[in-house]
This record gives structure tokens, C-alpha cells and sequence, in this order.
């Protein structure tokens, strides 16, 4: 038998042959895409390449997390968006994850008025298309009072039309500092936690985690605090004429996405929370019951540590579901990548390079996310030794 003909007989030869070739027809077709788009886009004395994000954009933002000018280039516009993107995803996992893991754990509860809330809210809310939802909780937002009459939720704190006003932390030098203590501390906080985790592992014995994590957190900004004599002073919102000033804001379009991305994603990952619940064996309970747990630190202790194995992998497709409808904003007037994207080609014209942008962010958006959460699970794991 010939040398070729032992190799193709190996399955590891063979497989990456298969590989090869896919790669090789998936190259060839990407290659014809692109060149009989840019052919047909010169025949049509279309411009190509990335050379606009570099001219003077033109238009407006109406809510950026960083200075921004219409004198600014299409790239900080572009970045301005998907900043807004970012952070309106961030603040919705968040959101999401909480309300979804207590919506998940009441649909358990022995309580029939509690389960059946939870049960409600879980079939409409899945049921209900995202898209309606933004429309619904942005009209809301838009039916509140003016300004004039702004509701006072609580002192300091006014909601009207034009969004949410509260008081904010007015500036000081000092703060710098205290913010950098803050981070220290909470680095502190993690390698104690990972010491008293390994020392009860090693010895069985307890080790005072939670006090000695809650002064390391504390401690160093309070001292830095007293040391750069930070002053306490807000920044409050005041009625001028027909709308506040001072203080910080938060705008209808913002709250409106980010309440109906986190209540939305919210019920699936109730749904998630619930079966990996179940999947724990109703032994583990009994077990806790006769240790004399509580019901409390059975769930905290016991179930929910077991059923993150279960959890998590479904969850992360819901994190990453939450991010890519995040694109919905456009619908309710919110600057986020896709809406800054779409005005860009518009001016421009150069739609295949705002599309192609919005595809390359948004996966690497997806992956960033995915490689967190499976290295997250990884740890989670339960490890037999």
C-alpha cells in the first residue's frame, strides 16, 4: 500500500483534508462576494473604503456617554454609538439577571398567589413581541407629566416626559483617589475570598470571608476619602423655566430600552433559573432539611451552586439575545450603533462598509461575551476528583 493511500486511510489525515477543503470553498466564495461587489459598485461610480469616517459627520447625538460635537469625525460618531450600545446592554443583563432569577425562583414558591404571578408574567411577557414592548414602554414614558409637573418619586427625584433627573456627586479632586482605593479594596476582597476558599478546602476549617471582604471593600475608600477631605456635596436638579437643570439624567429613549430589553429577557431567563432548579436532585434538599438549614440557605448554599451547571450555558445565549436586540433601538429614537450606522450611510452612501462595521462589532460583541461565559462556566463546574 502506497504512502497516499496509508494516509487517507488515518482519520485525523482525513479530517483535516475535509477541513481544508471547506475552508478553501469557503475562502472562494467569500473572495467572489467581495470582488463582484466592489465591481459592481465601481460601475456605478459608487465611492468605496473607509476613508469617510475620517470627514466632519455633520449631525447631532442626543445622548452620548462621552463629549461629542457635529464638527466630530463619522469614526466618534460611530464610537459614541456603540458606547451607547454597550451600555444599555450592560445595565440590561444586570437588570435582567436579577429580576429574572427571583421571577425563576417564585414560580417555585409553595405561595399559589406568588407562583402564579410569576407564571403570568413568564407566558405574556415571552409571548408578547419584543418590538410592541419598546413601542408600549416608550409611549409610557412619553404620557408622563412635563416638567412643570413632574412626579417626585422620592426627594430630589423627578420623573416627567423628558426622562429621569436625580442628584449626583458634584466633582472633587479627591474623588479620583477614592475611586482607586474603591478598586483596591475590591481586589483585596477577591484574593481573600480565593484564600479562605483554599484554606477550608485544605484544612476544614472556617475562615472569616465575609467580614474580612466587606472591610477590604469599605476600609480603603473611607480612609482615602477622610485623607483627600471629599466633600459630601450634590449637584441637585432645579426647575428653570420649562425643564431642569443640574444633577444627572437619564432620557425616556434609554429608560425605555432598557426596561423593555431587561423585562423581556427577563422571562426567559426566569424560565432557565426554574429548570435549572429542577434539575437538582429533590435529595439534595432533604439533606440540607436535615442538616437544619434554612429554606433561604438551602437555595443559596446547596440548589443554586448545583444548578449553575445547568444555568449558565442556556443564560449565555439569552446575554448575547439581549445584546443583538438591543438594535431595536432605532425604533424608539435611540443612538445606538445601528442608528448612528444607518444615518452615516445615509449621508455617505457607503452602506456595504456601515453594514459590514455593524457586522464585525456585533460579533466581536457576541464572542467577547460567549469566551466570559464559558470561562465562567468552566468554573462553575462541578469537578469529581
Amino acid at each position: 500500500m502506497s504512502n497516499l493511500a496509508k494516509a487517507l486511510n488515518s482519520a485525523r489525515v482525513r479530517g483535516w483534508l475535509y477541513q481544508g477543503l471547506f475552508l478553501a470553498c469557503a475562502l472562494a466564495v467569500a473572495w467572489y462576494l467581495v470582488s463582484n461587489t466592489l465591481t459592481n459598485l465601481s460601475t456605478r461610480g459608487v465611492a468605496t473604503g473607509f476613508g469617510f469616517l475620517e470627514r466632519e459627520a455633520g449631525f447631532e447625538i442626543g445622548e452620548s456617554l462621552v463629549s461629542y460635537s457635529a464638527s466630530d469625525t463619522y469614526l466618534k460618531a460611530l464610537a459614541v454609538g456603540l458606547l451607547n450600545t454597550l451600555a444599555v446592554s450592560a445595565a440590561g443583563v444586570v437588570l435582567a439577571t436579577v429580576l429574572g432569577v427571583l421571577i425563576g425562583v417564585a414560580r417555585l414558591s409553595s405561595n399559589w398567589m406568588v407562583s402564579r404571578f410569576a407564571t403570568l408574567y413568564v407566558e405574556t411577557i415571552r409571548n408578547v413581541p419584543l418590538l410592541l414592548q419598546l413601542v408600549v414602554w416608550y409611549t409610557i414614558m412619553n404620557r408622563l407629566p412635563s416638567p412643570r409637573e413632574a412626579l417626585e418619586v422620592v426627594p430630589h427625584v423627578f420623573l416627567s416626559n423628558r426622562g429621569m433627573k436625580f442628584p449626583v456627586l458634584a466633582e472633587h479632586a479627591g474623588h479620583g483617589w477614592v475611586l482607586l482605593a474603591l478598586v483596591a479594596g475590591i481586589a483585596a476582597a477577591i484574593a481573600a475570598v480565593r484564600y479562605g476558599r483554599r484554606r477550608r478546602e485544605a484544612t476544614g476549617r472556617p475562615f472569616p470571608t465575609l467580614p474580612l471582604a466587606i472591610a477590604a471593600v469599605l476600609l480603603p475608600p473611607v480612609a482615602a476619602f477622610v485623607a483627600t477631605g471629599a466633600p459630601l456635596a450634590f449637584d441637585v436638579p432645579e426647575l428653570t423655566g420649562f425643564n431642569f437643570e443640574g444633577g444627572g439624567s437619564v432620557t425616556p429613549e434609554f429608560t425605555a430600552l432598557l426596561v423593555g430589553l431587561s423585562v423581556y429577557t427577563a422571562g426567559f431567563i426566569a424560565e432557565i433559573v426554574r429548570s435549572g432548579i429542577l434539575a437538582v436532585p429533590h435529595g439534595q434538599t432533604e439533606a440540607a432539611l436535615a442538616l437544619g438549614l434554612k429554606p433561604a440557605q438551602i437555595l443559596r448554599l446547596v440548589i443554586l451552586p448545583q444548578a449553575l451547571r445547568v444555568i449558565v450555558p442556556p443564560l449565555t445565549s439569552q446575554y448575547l439575545n439581549l445584546t443583538k436586540n438591543s438594535s431595536l433601538a432605532v425604533a424608539i429614537g435611540y443612538p445606538d450603533l445601528v442608528s448612528v450606522s444607518n444615518t452615516s450611510a445615509n449621508q455617505t452612501g457607503q452602506v456595504v462598509e456601515a453594514v459590514a462595521m455593524m457586522m464585525a462589532v456585533y460579533l466581536i460583541i457576541s464572542l467577547c461575551i460567549s469566551g466570559f461565559m464559558n470561562w465562567y462556566n468552566r468554573k462553575v463546574a462541578l469537578v469529581t476528583r
